[in-house]
């Protein structure tokens, strides 16, 4: 499956970001090891230095390591992926609020809103 990537902010951003995406909503779990740079580049359909890249700044952030001998593997450490969670989330939040209240919303519509959202997909 090759990715589809946008043209507002650099491929490798967003390849950070939809990863950072999988090990947060656990779809690649703590410990668990990655592709190799080349195989990961290949599924994304991306140039092996762009995926080198993301990997470098997902290793930055803490979230992947390397063991020299043995490939990438996603970190163990829970208290981080929640972090990085909560970090996604409030982004989203954030976008979610900007856009409502340049639609006209107020904040007890929004809270409305979402209440009626919420209890329509329950159901």
């Amino acid at each position: 499956m090759v990715w589809t990537f946008d043209e507002r902010s650099p491929i490798y951003s967003q390849i950070v970001q939809e990863i950072k995406l999988q090990i947060v909503s656990y779809q690649i779990k703590s410990g668990e090891q990655l592709p190799t740079v080349r195989d990961f580049a290949e599924k994304a359909g991306v140039n092996p230095n762009t995926m080198q890249r993301a990997f470098t700044e997902l290793e930055r952030e803490g979230l992947v390591y390397t063991k020299r001998t043995s490939g990438r593997f996603v970190t163990d450490d829970q208290e981080l992926i929640d972090q990085k969670r909560h970090e996604l989330a409030a982004n989203e939040i954030a976008t979610f609020i900007k856009k409502m209240l340049t639609l006209g919303f107020s904040e007890k519509d929004i809270i409305s809103e979402i209440k009626a959202y919420l209890k329509e997909t329950k159901g």
